[in-house]
């Protein structure tokens, strides 16, 4: 099955997948590692991992394409993504969605806001109307050629002009035959409860370390019928908060003594890296050669 397939039927199926957020091919091995299904990767964690800035939208269709095949790349698992707005135009979307196809993403979102988009957690926001959004939706199905490929709708008008009026935008991109809709910012327990009522699912639960405390309990999510809670902030920040301890340690004390239980064992991050499996197979490739060489020479004698 391909990993496409799969993400569909990790949606699909009853209870709550936990899908936490890839900031680097590192940090998605190490998911993989932990044992995790499926991972996501959004424009936050992206920005702040390529860039070191706080998303802005600074960031270009080329640029989280690499950054997307690296993940990718990286591990066995579907990866779903962010794709901002787009990043332009409908023929912008149309060709973000063919270089995502091709990086091998699982899925990704778009969203309503105009370019360039911002973390849905910062001020500042704007959207599109509804008809421009509608427009993108159009050019994002038309332009995949994977139809197992997830396509899905976020609208950001929650915080700007209500719930009703993002449960009206999510209606309409449901009609245009996206595979997944999300009004951001709806996630009380109150709101919630009214968006399943309203919208058909698959329904994903953001809990991202950008948007403050969370509102609601896993068991919660999970009680209301989600299908995935994504995580997309997590590893970026704990591998700031590591990263920071480590090096104040080192500059305060000359030593990392102190923090020396938190940096990873050698042992288990050359099981993460496959260590033992890039060996085997350089050795491999190695014996084949001499082999062939040996059974050349001995032809030409």
């Amino acid at each position: 099955m391909n990993l496409r397939k799969r993400y569909r039927e990790i949606l699909a199926r009853p209870g709550l997948d936990l899908v936490p957020g890839a900031y680097d091919a590192l940090s998605a091995r190490i998911m993989e590692y932990c044992g995790f299904e499926a991972i996501s990767a959004g424009g936050y964690a992206a920005v702040g991992s390529m860039y070191a800035e706080v998303d802005g939208g600074q960031g270009n269709v080329r640029d989280y394409a690499d950054h997307y095949a690296r993940l990718c790349d990286a591990v066995d698992l579907p990866v779903y993504v962010d794709a901002d707005t787009g990043f332009g135009g409908v023929h912008n979307v149309r060709r973000m969605v063919r270089a995502f196809e091709r990086a091998g993403v699982a899925g990704f979102f778009i969203s309503d806001q105009v370019f360039p988009n911002r973390c849905g957690y910062l001020p500042g926001k704007a959207i599109v109307p509804v008809q421009e959004a509608l427009a993108r939706l159009n050019a994002a199905l038309d332009a995949r050629t994977d139809p197992d490929m997830i396509i899905a709708a976020r609208t950001d008008a929650y915080h700007l002009e209500g719930l009703d009026a993002a449960i009206e935008r999510c209606r309409l991109f449901h009609e245009a035959g996206v595979d997944a809709v999300k009004p951001m910012g709806a996630d009380s327990y109150e709101d919630s409860v009214k968006v399943f009522q309203a919208l058909k699912g698959p329904h994903s639960y953001t809990m991202s370390h950008a948007a403050g405390k969370a509102k609601l309990t896993l068991q919660q999510i999970e009680e209301l019928g989600y299908a995935t809670c994504t995580f997309p902030s997590a590893a970026l920040f704990a591998a700031a908060g590591g990263v920071k301890r480590a090096m104040d340690a080192l500059k305060r004390d000359r030593s990392f003594a102190r923090v020396e239980d938190e940096i990873c064992a050698l042992e288990d991050y050359y099981d993460i890296v496959r260590l033992r499996r890039h060996n085997d197979l350089e050795q491999g490739w190695v014996e084949k050669a001499e082999a062939m060489a040996a059974k050349g020479k001995k032809a030409a004698e």
